[in-house]
């Protein structure tokens, strides 16, 4: 892997981009920057996903790598008399993880600082305090005292509400705090298959892509693919780790940094057993590190990339990520390491006859 600082500084500035489902262009601008330099072509589809491609063999195979440029947050939807704002949830939420943290609001006439609020415990009856705030009890306050304040601060319904939160390097130096891992690291990893394949020879053609609207139902996903019809995809997004306290074996036993998982089985796709087969037999020739994981709920980009067209042989490629969905996920760079490693070796294998024995397998 190449200089740990460069790699930080890339995995610092894409975690930082704010970048909702439906406003992703802080983060396309800066995949477009990282990846830029290792394809041929970089260019959109027409609702924004980002694809670069990398020619090994005109005519070879095409190779999708994928990961979601989007990040769960929330979008204003109204502004009340008192200049509170009421918003929406864009992508999935747990109301517990959302109470007095501060978000940024991106307005037309630039950033405005918000946090989340709600009424206080002190004024509730006893057995309101037991329950959690719902989300629709919740509001952000921005500091204006009306309406008309919040207005001239460029606030109006519509506008994208970011987690705010910043890339920290944790005291054991390997784990990665912050905001949009979900998917973020995706991306990361779609960047640095592509740098690392530059100058290889490799028998396909790649095609590093950064999603739009994962979160909301794995929609850009759905237009690239369309738009690039591969022959194999992969899905590079994060998983759940089982390995905090009060998480038994059963209901998750991933670990960060005990190697990317292989999802199995999700709610959106059960994974291609040729494609699947073939990347754990590569990985155990080049002695990379994985885990097995399932999901009963959710699922990944593999989702709209297996069912395009007459259908695309797909596998989900996770890393193992603490707290998704909440202002702070903490993962393991040997993780990204690793998945970078393997996806490489896979490609590097994937020439025509072997897409062929693995679709027909």
């Amino acid at each position: 892997m190449a200089n740990t600082k460069e790699t930080l500084t890339m995995l610092k500035e894409l975690t930082d981009a704010r970048a909702i489902s439906g406003n992703e262009k802080e983060a396309r601008d800066v995949m477009n920057k990282y990846i830029s330099p290792y394809a041929d072509e970089v260019f959109t589809d027409n609702l924004g996903s980002l694809i670069a491609k990398k020619i090994g063999k005109d005519n070879g195979p095409k190779i999708m790598v994928a990961g979601h440029l989007d990040e769960v947050g929330f979008m204003v939807t109204r502004i009340d008399e008192k200049g509170f704002v009421y918003f929406q949830t864009v992508g999935g939420w747990w109301s517990q993880v959302m109470l007095a943290q501060r978000v940024t609001l991106l307005t037309n006439k630039g950033d405005v600082t918000g946090v989340i609020g709600s009424k206080p415990p002190h004024i509730l009856p006893p057995e309101a305090r037991k329950k959690p705030v719902e989300i629709k009890d919740m509001f952000i306050d921005i500091g204006a005292t009306s309406k008309e304040e919040a207005t001239e601060f460029g606030v109006r319904p519509g506008d994208s509400i970011v987690p705010y939160f910043e890339f920290t390097q944790m005291k054991n130096e390997k784990l990665l705090l912050a905001k949009a891992w979900d998917n973020r690291i995706g991306c990361a990893i779609a960047i640095e298959v592509m740098k690392q394949l530059k100058g290889e020879s490799h028998p396909n053609i790649v095609y590093g892509v950064g999603t739009i609207q994962e979160e909301v139902g794995l929609r850009g996903a759905k237009t690239s693919t369309n738009a690039i019809e591969p022959d194999i995809g992969f899905a590079v997004d994060v998983g759940i780790a089982g390995d905090t306290p009060g998480i038994s074996d059963k209901d998750a036993d991933s670990k960060i940094g005990e190697g990317p998982q292989i999802i199995l089985y999700d709610a959106s796709m059960i994974s291609h057993k040729g494609l699947r087969d073939f990347v754990l037999d590569t990985a155990d020739e080049k002695k990379i590190p994985y885990q097995y994981a399932t999901m009963p709920g959710g699922g990944t980009d593999s989702g709209s990339i297996h069912l395009t067209a007459n259908g695309v042989p797909a596998l989900s490629i996770t890393i193992a990520t603490r707290y998704i969905h909440t202002h702070a996920a903490i993962l393991h760079q040997d993780d990204f390491e690793n998945a970078v490693k393997l996806i490489v070796e896979v490609i590097k294998r994937l020439d025509a006859d072997k897409v062929k024995e693995i679709t027909f397998s």
